[in-house]
């Protein structure tokens, strides 16, 4: 989810907290687990500073180890021997229990989206996504706001956020259904499909689609039932020749393709240097698809620079492609 989301999710949770007598008994306490559920709700996303380093290492990275399993104990544990120190009222085992859920409720909440986590590490790297709720919800936020503000004007907090839970329960189950609804129309649409990716976005009824067959990519929409197909790709495998080999010892190339599930790929040889361009097809908008990863090349087939992530003009690309090669 995204940062203020994950912000009224640790609001609610150190609210629902005061149930605990614990918590209720001492304002320094509330305030020290209100602190640990914000801080708890934030901290698997601390690696979004690589962002500032390159977008390579935020895409290999961002959702990686910060979010596995064993950061279930870390994080909390970290948050609660630090708190302790400021807020010992409120007991080391209640920052530890009300730190714990906040970790895990951010971590377990990721999975759901397009972009997903590797929530499984270290059993496996694979990166678990379901995709039926996007990034930023408008219920989900929206709903945590109402619960909070009709909190503050005096609404006790059990029935308050227990109510809120429960309805995004349904919620979830609600985009899920339609989710695997939609899989079922495509299906019909294309018996061939050997994977289908069927991504929400921030609008409730749309949904982005992407579906692959032995010899095809087909990009495409669906509003409520309804399936639009865009556009249709063959299926080229990435050949192995001696400018790919070269383009593939990038690291941003590298990060690309460790990421992108459904990619197609071209060579262009221009005046100035080879072009190598990688293009995830998942991410169709406005007729566009902005998430690439490009390599320049010169005639030696001597990496000149790169660049990956969302790039919506030609002009933006070329900004970050030429002033590294000088």
């Amino acid at each position: 989810m995204d940062t203020g989301t994950h912000v009224v999710m640790g609001i609610a949770l150190g609210a629902l907290a005061t149930i605990d007598p614990v918590v209720a008994s001492s304002s320094h306490a509330a305030v020290g687990i209100m602190t640990a559920t914000i801080i708890g709700s934030q901290i698997p996303d601390v690696d979004t500073v690589l962002k500032l380093k390159n977008n390579a290492d935020y895409i290999r990275n961002h959702r990686g180890i910060t979010h596995s399993m064993p950061m279930l104990a870390i994080w909390p544990l970290l948050i609660s021997s630090v708190l302790y120190l400021f807020f010992p009222q409120a007991t080391f085992l209640h920052l530890l229990l009300w730190s714990f859920i906040a970790v895990g409720l951010h971590i377990f909440v990721d999975i759901f989206n397009a972009y997903g986590t590797q929530a499984i590490r270290p059993f496996k790297d694979t990166w678990v996504a379901f995709g039926f709720i996007n990034t930023f919800d408008w219920f989900i936020f929206g709903s945590h706001v109402v619960a909070i503000v009709l909190w503050l004007l005096g609404a006790p907090a059990g029935p308050t956020f227990f109510t809120l839970y429960g309805i995004l329960v349904f919620y979830y189950l609600a985009r899920f259904i339609t989710q695997r609804m939609i899989r079922r129309v495509v299906l019909n649409l294309i018996p061939d499909a050997e994977e289908v990716i069927i991504a929400s976005t921030i609008h409730f009824f749309q949904w982005r689609v992407a579906v692959t067959t032995k010899e095809h990519y087909y990009v495409g929409r669906a509003f409520k039932r309804n399936i639009s197909i865009y556009e249709k790709f063959d299926r080229l495998p990435v050949p192995d020749n001696e400018i790919i080999r070269a383009a593939k010892k990038d690291k941003n190339l590298a990060a690309f393709v460790s990421f992108s599930k459904v990619y197609n790929w071209r060579i262009e040889e221009k005046m100035d240097a080879t072009y190598v361009t990688f293009t995830d097809l998942r991410y169709r908008s406005n007729g566009h698809y902005p998430f690439v990863a490009v390599v320049r090349l010169d005639d030696d087939l001597n990496i000149l620079s790169s660049n990956t992530g969302w790039i919506f003009s030609t002009e933006k690309l070329q900004k970050k492609l030429i002033p590294a090669a000088v």
